[in-house]
């Protein structure tokens, strides 16, 4: 059997939408600045939750798109097609281009327009079916992200939507990085994107007691390993990357931000809202992105934590890092960005690759927001806020969502 030469993977675009700020720019700067974006919720009254506090993104639909299709599009893929454009600006491909390459897509989403249909329930119960959007059916799926960016950029390559919780963008992210590896594509659009800010929607994870419910102090409310953290903080927002066969990007003269170099997934067979507490398959996922990078342990200068700040996941992740590195933990520095850009769930993996594969090009390592009492099951060293300028070669990004679904992406410096 022929053996193919597995190809490496350049990332060259980057399409964030944040509630820290939108583009590159506004994301990096966002970072930098150090302030968290989590404020009382504006979008609907909260008042009936416990949780009262979110992270908005500031977005007018209609710098990216005309009215008629603001109009025929609900905010998720709006979100989708804002990102996918930004990505694209950034790498330097038109539509035209990408379509001509054959370009695909990979979305990922725990909500997909679940939001949306809801606004349309109301809608139907105060005035019927007749007042129904007509685009309601063709929204709510999670592939309504990918689908309406492919139709409308032209795009003719694979077109996949995932739904794996909380580790959606990641996942999109490392299955698109795959499609290249293997010669199956040279150019993707991958991430991940989330409108989950409605009172029903919310509220059912309020319900479940695992949002923060510091509504005295939202700026604070999400503070990844620290000893006062009382649960996440949900966002909304997005980010696209525009993945690319390195050869092709270093050909047409492209700027490559990274490279991802390896992708593991495993699934922790537990629970369903709760981690695997001795962090096994977690750490997993980690040893087995490295294996795939073919990278040794000992490169790893930096890890991008899940870090949701929810009482069991950020000390579980802690020892699950430990596990996956070994000794090599001690001299690992770690922080979490949630406390900046709070938990946009299935976009959070695809926004914290976008900040991984920044640092690693800037030389910064993004602080933790909000740590001022170090919880001491979190026994790594977490960048405190503020940051660290430190240049390193290799960076791993975590994202673990609802039914223990884990995810580790391995980025390297561009050489």
């Amino acid at each position: 059997m022929a053996q193919h030469t597995r190809r490496r993977v350049a990332i060259t675009g980057l399409g964030p939408m944040t509630p820290i700020g939108n583009g590159v720019d506004a994301l990096w700067e966002g970072v930098r600045r150090g302030e968290s974006a989590v404020r009382r919720i504006s979008r609907f009254d909260a008042a009936p939750f416990a949780c009262q506090v979110a992270a908005e993104v500031d977005f007018a639909p209609l710098d990216f798109m005309d009215p008629k299709k603001a109009h025929r599009l609900d905010r998720f893929s709006q979100f989708a097609l804002a990102c996918s454009l930004m990505a694209l600006a950034d790498a330097g491909l038109s539509a035209k281009a990408a379509a001509a390459a054959r370009a695909g897509i990979y979305t990922g989403s725990a909500l997909g327009g679940v939001a949306y249909a809801e606004t349309q329930h109301e809608v139907y119960l105060s005035r019927g079916i007749r007042a129904v959007s007509p685009m309601l059916a063709l929204s709510v799926f999670g592939g309504a992200s990918s689908c309406n960016v492919a139709i409308e950029l032209g795009l003719t390559g694979p077109s996949v939507a995932n739904a794996n919780s909380c580790a959606s963008g990641a996942i999109a992210i490392g299955e698109a990085a795959r499609l290249i590896q293997d010669g199956r594509a040279e150019v993707m659009l991958a991430g991940g994107v989330e409108a989950p800010l409605a009172p029903l929607t919310f509220g059912s994870f309020s319900l479940i007691r695992v949002l923060s419910t510091r509504n005295d102090d939202p700026a604070t409310a999400s503070r990844p390993f620290d000893a006062d953290r009382d649960g996440f903080v949900m966002a909304e927002g997005g980010a696209m990357l525009v993945l690319e066969d390195y050869d092709r990007a270093v050909a047409r003269g492209a700027h490559v931000y990274a490279e991802l170099l390896g992708y593991a997934t495993t699934n922790d067979a537990h629970h369903m809202t709760a981690p695997r507490p001795d962090g096994a398959q977690a750490a997993r996922a980690m040893t087995e992105a490295l294996a795939d990078a073919g990278v040794p342990v000992d490169t790893i200068g930096y890890v991008n934590a899940h870090g949701s700040s929810t009482v069991l996941n950020d000390s579980t992740e802690c020892r699950a890092i430990r596990l996956a590195l070994g000794d090599h933990a001690n001299r690992v520095a770690v922080s979490g960005t949630k406390g900046l850009h709070a938990h946009a769930l299935g976009a959070t993996g695809a926004i914290e690759t976008a900040i991984t594969a920044l640092a690693l090009e800037r030389g910064h390592l993004p602080g933790t927001a909000n740590l001022r009492d170090k919880d001491p099951a979190c026994d790594l060293d977490i960048v405190p806020p503020g940051g660290r300028d430190v240049h390193v070669s290799h960076a791993v990004t975590n994202s673990f969502g609802f039914g223990g679904i884990n995810a580790s992406l391995v980025l390297g410096v561009a050489a």
